[in-house]
C-alpha cells in the first residue's frame, strides 16, 4: 500500500517519465509512502485502473502529454467511478494549460506549471489529519467528493531549491530505458508553435550538483543520456561543461541534445568534433526556411549561420543530426515547404523529420486562423486539417509523405536506392516547383503511388518496403540499375536478409551477364 501513487503511460516501454521522479524526490517526509508505477498507451485502461488501486493509492498523480491524453481521461473515469474518493491531481504540459480539448474534468486538482513544491504541500494537506472531512472522504464514509476541479497555478521555480531526481531511476530503468536528464529549463525564443515560449526565462540547475548526479548514473551503469533542454547550446560554460563530461568517458556512450541551429560557437564546434561515431545526437529545429514565414511565427532565423553550421556539423563532425521541417506554417504553401525540403537534402543527409503543425493549448498560434483559415483537430495531437494554402486533401497526402519519408529516406536502409528516385523523370508539375524541388516532387509521386498499392502507412514489413520501391523505380529505371543499388543497400545490413525474387533476378542477371546477353525487364512481381 502506498499513499500517494505516481503514474503515467508513456509512448513504450523503453520511455522513462522524468517529470515523476521529480516529484516523487521532492515529495521530503512523505517519499517513503510513495510509488512510481509507469504503464504504456497500449496497455488496456482497465487493466491499468486495476492495478493502480491494487496499491490503494489516496492520491494519485498523473503527468498528461498529447500522446496520452485521451487514454488519461478514460482511465480517470473509471477511477472515480469505482473509487471515488480517491484523491487524482493531474499536471503536465497537456493538463497545464486551458482550453482542455480532453476531458479532464473529473480529477480533483490539476497542477499548471512546475509541480515539484505544489504537489508536495497539497499531498501533506490532503493526508494531514488536521483536515478530518477530507480523511474522513479518502477512508470510504459517505461525504460527497469533489465536484469541481480545483485549478492550481505553480509559481516557476529557483531551480537551486529543488532536489535532483536522477537516484530516483531504478536499477531497471537504468538497463533497460532512456535516461531523461536536462541542465536548464525555459526557452529565450517566442515561437508561437511551442510551449516552450510560455517559459521565456531560461534558469540553470547548480552545475557541479548536476555533474555529481550524471557521474552517480554512470557508476550505475548508464550510457545513454537523453537532454531535454530546449536550447543546450545557448550557455557555452554549461554546454562546455557537460560535452567535457562525456569526452572524458570510454565509449560507447550515447548524447542527445536538442540544440539551435545559428549558435556553434568554435569551442563548440571543437568539442562536438572530437566525439565518436555513435556517441553524439543533435536535435535540431529548423522547421522553416523561409524568412518570411518564420517572422510571421516570432521565430529567430539567421540563415547563412544555419547553412554555415549545418555544412560543418555534417562535413566534419561524426554527430548524427536529427532536423524538423514542418507542413503548415501559418502563411507557407507546399511548394515553400518542398523548396525547404531540398535545400536541406543538399545540406546535409542526416534525418529529416517532417512533422505536421499542431496548435496546442498555451500557445498563440490560434491568432493565425482567421488571416489563414487554420482549422484544427480537437483531438489529439490537434493537428492541422486544412488552411488557406493547404486543402484537408493536400494535408492528408503530406501525412503519408511523413510516413512514407521514414520509412524509406530517414531509416537508413535505402540510402543507394532512394536517390535513384531523383532521377525518376515522369512527376506531377503542379505539386511544386519542378527545378528547385526535384527531391520533393519526386519522392511526392513516389509516395501518391506506394499508397495506391498498399493503401495504408503501417505494418509494411521491410521485403515489402523493398517489392515497393524496386517495382516502382524499374518504371523509368533498367532492372539491373535497380537491384545493383537495392543489392548494395541490404548487403549494410547485419541480418543481409535479401527478398528471394531479388536473389533470383540478380542471379539470372549474372548468368546473362555471362553470356553477353542484355537482360530483360525484371516481370516478377510480389
Amino acid at each position: 500500500m502506498s499513499s500517494i501513487l505516481l503514474t503515467t503511460l508513456n509512448s513504450r516501454y523503453a520511455h522513462s517519465a522524468l517529470g515523476l521522479r521529480y516529484l516523487y524526490t521532492n515529495l521530503h517526509e512523505l517519499q517513503d509512502d510513495a510509488k512510481i508505477v509507469e504503464f504504456t498507451i497500449n496497455e488496456q485502461i482497465q487493466t491499468i485502473a486495476e492495478d493502480i488501486l491494487r496499491h490503494t493509492p489516496k492520491i494519485i498523480g498523473i503527468s498528461v502529454y498529447i500522446w496520452n491524453a485521451s487514454q488519461i481521461a478514460e482511465l480517470i473515469e473509471i477511477l472515480k467511478k469505482v473509487s471515488p474518493d480517491t484523491v487524482i491531481v493531474l499536471g503536465g504540459p497537456e493538463a497545464s494549460h486551458l482550453p482542455h480539448r480532453v476531458d479532464l474534468s473529473r480529477a480533483d486538482y490539476i497542477i499548471s506549471g512546475e509541480g515539484e513544491v505544489v504537489f508536495y504541500e497539497l499531498c501533506k494537506e490532503i493526508l494531514s489529519p488536521v483536515r478530518p472531512e477530507l480523511v474522513e472522504g479518502l477512508h470510504g464514509s459517505t461525504s460527497s467528493p469533489r465536484t469541481v476541479t480545483e485549478f492550481i497555478k505553480a509559481p516557476m521555480l529557483d531551480l537551486k531549491t529543488i532536489t535532483l531526481p536522477y537516484r530516483a531511476y531504478s536499477d531497471e530503468d537504468v538497463a533497460h530505458r532512456t535516461i531523461y536528464v536536462e541542465a536548464s529549463r525555459g526557452c529565450p525564443f517566442e515561437c508561437e508553435f511551442c510551449l516552450s515560449s510560455m517559459d521565456d526565462k531560461v534558469r540553470n540547475f547548480p552545475l557541479d550538483e548536476l555533474i555529481e548526479e550524471f557521474e552517480i548514473l554512470w557508476q550505475r551503469g548508464a550510457r545513454s543520456f537523453k537532454f531535454i533542454d530546449r536550447t543546450f547550446n545557448l550557455n557555452m560554460t554549461f554546454a562546455n561543461r557537460l560535452l567535457d563530461f562525456f569526452l572524458s568517458k570510454e565509449p560507447p556512450y550515447f548524447a542527445h541534445f536538442e540544440v539551435i541551429p545559428d549558435h556553434f560557437p568554435d569551442v563548440l564546434k571543437t568539442k562536438i568534433a572530437l566525439f565518436p561515431q555513435g556517441s553524439l545526437q543533435l536535435e535540431i529545429g529548423i522547421q522553416t526556411l523561409d524568412p518570411i514565414i518564420a517572422k510571421g511565427i516570432n521565430r529567430p532565423l539567421r540563415l547563412e549561420k544555419i547553412y554555415e553550421n549545418l555544412r560543418f556539423l555534417e562535413n566534419e563532425t561524426s554527430a548524427h543530426m536529427h532536423l524538423d521541417l514542418i507542413v503548415g506554417l501559418p502563411g507557407e504553401t507546399l511548394a515553400g515547404f518542398g523548396r525547404n525540403l531540398d535545400l536541406l537534402c543538399t545540406l546535409t543527409h542526416s534525418e529529416i523529420q517532417i512533422g505536421i503543425l499542431k496548435n496546442l493549448s498555451g500557445t498563440t498560434l490560434s491568432r493565425h486562423d482567421k488571416e489563414h483559415g487554420m482549422i484544427y483537430s480537437d483531438t489529439p495531437p490537434y493537428d492541422i486539417l486544412q488552411n488557406n494554402n493547404l486543402s484537408f486533401e493536400q494535408i492528408q497526402k503530406m501525412k503519408r509523405f511523413a510516413r512514407f519519408w521514414d520509412i524509406f529516406y530517414n531509416s537508413g536502409s535505402f540510402e543507394c536506392t532512394v536517390k535513384l528516385l531523383w532521377t525518376v523523370s515522369v512527376i506531377p508539375d503542379s505539386i511544386g516547383d519542378p527545378v528547385l524541388s526535384p527531391v520533393f516532387n519526386s519522392f511526392y509521386a513516389f509516395s501518391e503511388w506506394i499508397y495506391t498499392q498498399t493503401l495504408s502507412t503501417w505494418k509494411i514489413s521491410l521485403d515489402r518496403q523493398i517489392t515497393l520501391i524496386y517495382d516502382y523505380l524499374i518504371l523509368s529505371h533498367e532492372p539491373q540499375v535497380v537491384q545493383k543499388a537495392l543489392m548494395e543497400d541490404l548487403s549494410k545490413r547485419p541480418e543481409k536478409t535479401i527478398p528471394f525474387f531479388l536473389r533470383q533476378s540478380t542471379s539470372e542477371n549474372k548468368k546473362n551477364s555471362d553470356k553477353s546477353i542484355t537482360p530483360k525487364r525484371q516481370a516478377n512481381r510480389i
